[in-house]
């Protein structure tokens, strides 16, 4: 499938649901958002979540940093339906589009979460968020380097069959070259537990705990790019 090509939901397993994978992410968003530098003055920023899914993240960021106005986008039109929904009175717009550039340079941040991994032409992200964000603007995109892990055929087996779109095992080297390509700035991080790891009785992805902490304490990563001036 194409990776502009719209669906109704990226995960399509019918024993588990995109609300289960979504409460599953609130730890994971949390170690995201206090590694976000700006995070005390994004009171005035437009903020745009690239592969919304349900749009809980950006939820989850306005209950902790207000901020003026939030974008999401997302292929699955049935999950942008739900975030819609599920948005209130808050300042949220979510569409279904592989296209962020389509607003211009409106955005003086953008966040990903779990998306990097799904996208096979990194050049051509690059080249979208560039003419998404503000010059200036911040990306921060999280990615996860499974390629040592013993649990990686389960998890590559697991998202191939329930996800709409396969995973790629990019190169850190492979993601910071492609933005460096486009006059980003680059900076890295890992995304380390903040507190205790939270153990599912039905964990999904890994044969056992020990693939579980490897994955939190030495995979995760947090990517900072800054669009050129």
């Amino acid at each position: 499938m194409k990776e502009d090509t719209l669906y109704d939901r990226w995960w399509h397993m019918p024993s588990e649901s995109e609300q289960k994978m979504e409460d599953s992410h609130g730890h994971f968003w949390g170690k995201i958002v206090e590694r976000i530098v700006e995070k005390e003055r994004i009171h005035d920023f437009s903020v745009l979540d690239f592969g919304c899914n349900q749009g809980g993240f950006l939820r989850y960021l306005y209950d902790r940093y207000p901020f003026k106005e939030g974008v999401g986008t997302d292929l699955g039109v049935e999950s942008v339906k739900v975030a819609n929904e599920r948005k209130g009175d808050l300042p949220l717009t979510y569409v279904a589009t592989a296209s962020p550039e389509q607003w211009g340079q409106r955005f003086d941040l953008a966040v990903s979460t779990a998306v990097i991994y799904l996208i096979s032409n990194l050049h051509e992200h690059a080249q979208k968020m560039k003419r998404a964000l503000k010059p200036g603007g911040v990306y921060y995109g999280s990615f996860t380097d499974y390629s040592n892990n013993p649990s990686l055929p389960q998890i590559r087996e697991k998202i191939n069959n329930g996800g709409k779109l396969s995973m790629n095992l990019h190169s850190l080297d492979d993601i910071i070259g492609a933005f460096h390509a486009e006059g980003f700035e680059a900076a890295i991080t890992r995304l380390t537990p903040q507190t205790f790891i939270p153990i599912s009785r039905d964990e999904r992805f890994f044969q056992s705990v020990k693939d579980r902490v490897q994955y939190e304490y030495e995979e995760g990563y947090l990517f900072r790019f800054t669009a050129p001036l």
